[in-house]
């Protein structure tokens, strides 16, 4: 089983979870140094920066150590098995990310 990003990530893209992740398998469309540059922006700048954009986590790679659901200021972050129903999209979207960087 691994984790999901679900919806609450979107223009948030807060990367205190790609810190804490011990197989590196948590990445987004771009840089996590990039990321980290664009939340010191504004607010509204970072938000218009960061519209669409999430953070996805790599389903072949994670290996459901859950370090990851803590540090997640919006509570993003979810084991597959507790996906709420409303997000379970989110779990495909996760994978189709890593197989389109394939």
């Amino acid at each position: 089983m691994a984790y999901v990003i679900a919806e609450p990530c979107i223009a948030t893209c807060d990367t205190a979870c790609v810190s804490v992740c011990p197989v590196e398998c948590i990445h987004g469309p771009l840089p996590a140094d990039e990321i980290a540059r664009i939340a010191e922006l504004p607010e509204g700048e970072r938000k218009t920066r960061l519209a669409r954009l999430q953070l996805y986590i790599d389903p072949e790679s994670c290996i459901s150590c859950g370090a990851c659901e803590g540090e997640c200021p919006v509570d993003a972050i979810f084991d597959e098995d507790e996906l709420p129903a409303e997000w379970q999209h989110y779990r495909e979207i996760n994978a189709r990310f890593f197989a389109q960087r394939a």
